[in-house]
């Protein structure tokens, strides 16, 4: 499904629960798309507890571009993606989320949207080395519960537990999320199931 945003077109591939309860948008990384393998389980685990995901392939990436622009252009072409989702599934609750970059998106448009909650996969404290330019605000600014899930070898940081209403730091794991998949998955299908 293409949805035009005031960036230009934005892809929405969704994946519909049998009887669902929760609506699931979950979206990229800057350089990234949406078929990250942290990603792509948490999609399969949603599934089998009752959620519809949507995965946002957001305009910029659309057009080719492998970084986002400024934040406010990037968060007014997702709430046009999220009123789109809204309307064509009304009555869901809606958890949105993603990871890296998507996860600050997340964050940042959650009130704007409605959003119940957030899920921030790889959420990039920082700039790799520069701990001094925290984004910690954003996580605290979401106005919404927010779990984050990071690995303990992220070169972006690993955000304080007091941050986020639930903290998993995943040992082992890089920025990518991508050694246990599986177990981002059932980390997350596990607590979005409080939403419904």
């Amino acid at each position: 499904m293409q949805v035009m945003t005031p960036r230009g077109p934005a892809m929405v591939e969704i994946d519909e629960a049998a009887d669902p309860r929760l609506l699931l948008v979950l979206t990229h990384g800057s350089a990234g798309g949406v078929d990250a393998p942290d990603l792509l389980a948490v999609r399969d685990a949603a599934l089998g507890v009752g959620a519809t995901v949507a995965r946002v392939t957001q305009a910029f990436r659309v057009a080719g571009a492998r970084a986002p622009g400024s934040a406010a252009r990037q968060d007014e072409a997702w709430e046009t993606v999220l009123a789109e989702l809204r309307a064509r599934l009304p009555g869901l609750p809606v958890v949105q989320g993603g990871r890296s970059n998507g996860a600050r998106v997340a964050c940042r448009t959650a009130k704007a949207v409605g959003a119940v909650a957030v899920v921030a996969l790889a959420f990039p404290l920082h700039p790799p080395g520069k701990p001094e330019r925290s984004r910690a605000d954003e996580l605290r600014g979401a106005g919404v519960d927010v779990l984050v899930v990071n690995g303990d070898r992220d070169p972006f940081g690993v955000p304080a537990a007091e941050d986020a209403a639930r903290l998993v730091v995943l040992p082992g794991e890089g920025h990518d999320l991508k050694r246990d998949p599986a177990r981002v998955g059932e980390t997350v299908a596990g607590w979005i199931t409080g939403y419904v």
